[in-house]
């Protein structure tokens, strides 16, 4: 395997962790969490009492893996493009298979509206406008594997047009800019801290597209979320984040969290991940994305080799062929 292989599957790989981790804990408040797990350490079963993740086993992934493969399929079967009705079409049979099991693991805020819109005509320029919510950087990661993050414009094309049926906002294309940037730097051989300087860099870029709704910087929050943790105890930074961050679905809260939790475990992935897990809130997807990032930033060869197994055994997740083809898209957009 080489190293850009190696570091593709990490992404892929990454993200799947960091979701299984937050399964059981999402939504829960850290208070919660204490109460039930003490701290969390490996992957646990869903709580009995937890209306979304209850009943899931230990090490099972959520809609941030499961969107996060659609994306990456259709970025194959189009040779590099992501059509918004496919996607919206892809978003709304996953949701009917959720429902057909008895999962209450369904559509975020802003794609949920948004896909309803399309449903009843409205064209996939318009049904995204208001969608600022934290769905499209949760499952942008292929996009960062399928392409180099410069030149910039480009790059962020690409990531426009993964947002645009359901996220097509400034602050929803500035979150997915920055989050594929990171992995898109890590798959080409970046560490952490040019991973974050990528971030907010394409995250000023994604800012100036789409539609303008009220909200806070998504550049400024990730840069200062790092700046806010950098240097703390592991606990006082913790509550930091939950305090003055923010975990929620909101992109301003749970991006910038992200990237606050990958400084803190200075890029270790299964650290990021279960840092993530106790923060609460929507926690599979903080861990999901810090996840990607470090692993592509460490590859594949520097997750636990226990998760690893975990991930594939419960899930049926095998991402090899996954990882193989988004990087001939990278291969072929090179040329």
């Amino acid at each position: 395997m080489n190293h850009q292989h190696d570091r593709a599957l990490g992404a892929l790989y990454g993200l799947a962790m960091g979701d299984a981790l937050g399964m059981p804990t999402q939504i829960m408040s850290p208070r919660a969490i204490t109460a039930r797990f003490g701290t969390v350490t490996d992957f646990e079963p869903g709580p009995p009492d937890n209306p979304v993740s209850a009943g899931m086993p230990a090490g099972s992934v959520t809609d941030d893996t499961d969107q996060a493969l659609i994306v990456g399929r259709l970025l194959i079967e189009s040779g590099g493009r992501v059509d918004p009705l496919r996607l919206a079409d892809e978003l709304l049979e996953w949701e009917r298979a959720m429902k057909a099991k008895g999962s209450f693991d369904l559509l975020g805020p802003s794609t949920k509206a948004a896909l309803e819109a399309v449903s009843r005509g409205v064209p996939p320029q318009e049904a995204g406008r208001s969608g600022s919510t934290n769905g499209a950087a949760m499952r942008i990661t292929p996009v960062g594997v399928a392409f180099p993050a410069t030149p910039l414009e480009p790059f962020v094309d690409r990531v426009a047009a993964a947002c645009q049926v359901t996220h097509d906002t400034g602050i929803g294309i500035a979150s997915a800019a920055a989050v594929a940037a990171a992995v898109s730097r890590g798959i080409d051989g970046g560490d952490l801290e040019d991973a974050f300087a990528a971030a907010v860099t394409a995250a000023k870029a994604g800012a100036e597209r789409g539609h303008w709704v009220a909200g806070a910087d998504i550049a400024a929050r990730i840069g200062w979320a790092v700046d806010l943790v950098r240097g703390l105890p592991e606990d006082q930074a913790l509550d930091r984040l939950c305090d003055l961050v923010g975990t929620s679905v909101a992109s301003q809260e749970s991006v910038p969290a992200a990237f606050a939790v990958l400084a803190l475990a200075e890029g270790a992935p299964w650290r990021a991940c279960l840092l993530a897990a106790n923060l609460g809130g929507d926690c599979d997807t903080i861990g999901a994305i810090a996840g990607a990032v470090a692993g592509a930033i460490s590859g594949a060869s520097g997750l636990p080799a226990e998760a690893l197994a975990t991930l594939r055994s419960v899930n049926g997740l095998d991402l090899e062929p996954l990882a193989t083809a988004l990087l001939a898209l990278r291969a072929d957009a090179a040329r």
